[in-house]
């Protein structure tokens, strides 16, 4: 029962002005590529950076006003641990203060979406405490939807934050890449080596770039799923790393699913895969809800408890109103993370949109 997004396809296509111009020059700035590398998210963060995007026209007038409770119950809950940024439309701000009033730092900011994981920058740190932004193109998840503004975000929020932005060729969002800090990535490859994205690389070619970008050694490929949600397959809603070693990964025991076959697959990789120093990976695995609450509920729900985001001190998880389910993805949660609070929240109207708490979430590493 982990199905995702879906309901935003049918909406037409424009087709944003690319990046690429400045992109290379920006790349060629960089002293050494191999310096650089994409910290675990359970490391020290600055700030998370969100973004107020839901809009009827996307989501439609019934979920509008519950996507926005729930973005402001995200942020609210991240930022009793660590500072929040927020990208708002100009005509939302009225709205945003109203939810989060000052506990959260509103930036007006012209905006498609809410997907800040996707839409927004990767960040790369090396050890000499420099950092940067890599924009990574996108494109409306392989232009399934309108990006023109979503586009420019990851440049506005290099801008803002006040590091450089790296460039490339390679088009793929956020939610696409799990690392574990330690030279190890899980991405899918109906993500990554779509069509859609990034035509006629090979797997080697796609390999070559990304671990230069993010300082990797050992890329663990899943195969994922093409066209069942808007993402073609995001990593963050199959398998997370809770620390080096040690992956967290998503089942769906419903056999009506499209994901069952999927997640069966990805455990059966991940329990004989191992990672950049040569640890067979120990995987522990959440499974998805048998029920949720009925008010939101709908095909394109996103009911799995892999898309958890880690912020300084907590965890900010999910909830379904699954008692069982909820309850054994918590405990399992403060076992994989000792020291941190594990908080569950309802994102019903998220979730009804297809994402999750993590898709709306992007850290900015501390260093």
């Amino acid at each position: 029962m982990i199905n995702r997004r879906g309901f935003i396809k049918s909406l037409s296509v424009v087709a944003a002005t690319t990046l690429f111009g400045d992109a290379k020059e920006s790349f060629a700035m960089l002293n050494n590529k191999s310096m650089w590398f994409m910290p675990d998210e359970s490391d020290p963060h600055l700030r998370t950076w969100m973004a107020f995007g839901a809009s009827q026209k996307i989501w439609g007038k019934r979920l509008l006003s519950e996507a926005q409770r729930n973005l402001a119950t995200i942020a609210l809950s991240i930022a009793k641990y660590e500072p929040v940024s927020m990208l708002v439309r100009q005509a939302d701000l009225p709205l945003a203060q109203r939810l989060m009033g000052d506990r959260v730092e509103l930036i007006s900011c012209r905006l498609d979406d809410l997907w800040m994981r996707d839409t927004g920058p990767v960040f790369v740190v090396t050890e000499n405490g420099d950092k940067a932004a890599i924009d990574f193109n996108f494109n409306g998840w392989g232009q399934k939807q309108n990006f023109d503004y979503d586009a420019d975000v990851a440049s506005f929020v290099a801008r803002r934050a006040g590091v450089r932005r790296i460039g490339t060729d390679l088009v793929l969002e956020g939610g696409g890449i799990e690392v574990d800090g330690h030279g190890t990535a899980i991405i899918t490859e109906s993500c990554m080596l779509n069509e859609n994205r990034n035509p006629g690389l090979s797997k080697s070619e796609f390999e070559q770039e990304l671990k230069q970008l993010l300082g990797l050694e050992k890329i663990i490929w899943l195969p994922g799923i093409k066209g069942k949600d808007i993402t073609d397959g995001h990593t963050d809603f199959y398998a997370r790393f809770a620390r080096p070693g040690v992956v967290v990964a998503a089942y769906d025991p419903d056999p009506r699913s499209f994901d069952h076959a999927v997640t069966k697959r990805h455990l059966d990789i991940l329990r004989t895969a191992s990672d950049a120093k040569g640890q067979k990976l120990e995987v522990i695995v959440l499974e998805a809800p048998s029920i949720v609450r009925s008010k939101f509920d709908n095909y394109d729900f996103a009911a799995g408890y892999i898309n958890f985001y880690v912020c300084n001190g907590a965890v900010i998880a999910p909830e379904f109103g699954d008692p069982n389910a909820d309850a054994a993805a918590k405990r399992k949660l403060q076992n994989l993370f000792p020291g941190r609070d594990v908080i569950q929240i309802n994102i019903d109207g998220i979730a009804a949109g297809g994402g999750g708490i993590h898709c709306t979430t992007q850290q900015e590493p501390r260093v």
